[in-house]
């Protein structure tokens, strides 16, 4: 561009009136020309327009359609998307709800049926205590009373067998047993 000023000015310098059109002056304005120029700018500007409006109008018409169609197509499979995924969206979540409310209700049944479990066992293991303990308790019962009378006996004999050592004979050992047993129940209902 720079050249072309350059060019220019030179051109202008050397021959002024060569730079401003021929010596008659520039052709375009002279009337002489007017008409064919109206012509031929009618013309051109004629066919310019018919060309524009019967080939590239429809040209450029279809393809904004094409590209309207296929943006209100996209906009349309999108929003069609848009639908499935929220819907699966909840569809998931209530997939996700429903398997919360299931898992609780198993864990309070189980826990339930645990704690049912727990105090049958409970009641079972403190049954069977108890049973031992009366069991225990007859024993206790019944090896004092056995007790108590072996005692007697041993300590009936051991009386006797003393008596024998210190007085030199027998003791009647019935008599012996009854003092000894009397003793013994005395003692008893002090310690009770």
């Amino acid at each position: 561009m720079k050249n072309f000023y350059i060019t220019l000015l030179f051109l202008v310098g050397f021959d002024v009136k060569l730079a401003f059109g021929a010596e008659k002056g520039m052709p375009q304005l002279n009337p002489e020309f007017w008409l064919s120029q109206i012509f031929w700018l009618t013309l051109i500007f004629v066919i310019l327009y018919i060309t524009i409006w019967k080939i590239f109008l429809p040209r450029i018409a279809v393809s904004i359609e094409n590209r309207k169609s296929r943006v209100v197509n996209d906009l349309n499979e999108a929003q069609k998307l848009k639908e499935n995924v929220e819907t699966k969206i909840k569809e998931y979540n209530k997939i996700i709800e429903e398997s919360k409310n299931e898992a609780r209700k198993i864990i309070e049944e189980n826990k339930k049926t645990l704690d049912k479990d727990i105090e049958n066992k409970k009641k079972k293991f403190y049954e069977e205590i108890e049973k031992e303990l009366l069991v225990v308790e007859k024993e206790i019962k019944n090896l004092k009373k056995t007790s108590i009378s072996n005692i007697n006996k041993i300590a009936g004999e051991i009386a006797g067998e003393m008596l024998k050592l210190i007085v030199g004979t027998t003791v009647n050992s019935s008599n012996l047993n009854a003092i000894v047993e009397d003793l013994s129940k005395k003692k008893l209902e002090k310690l009770q």
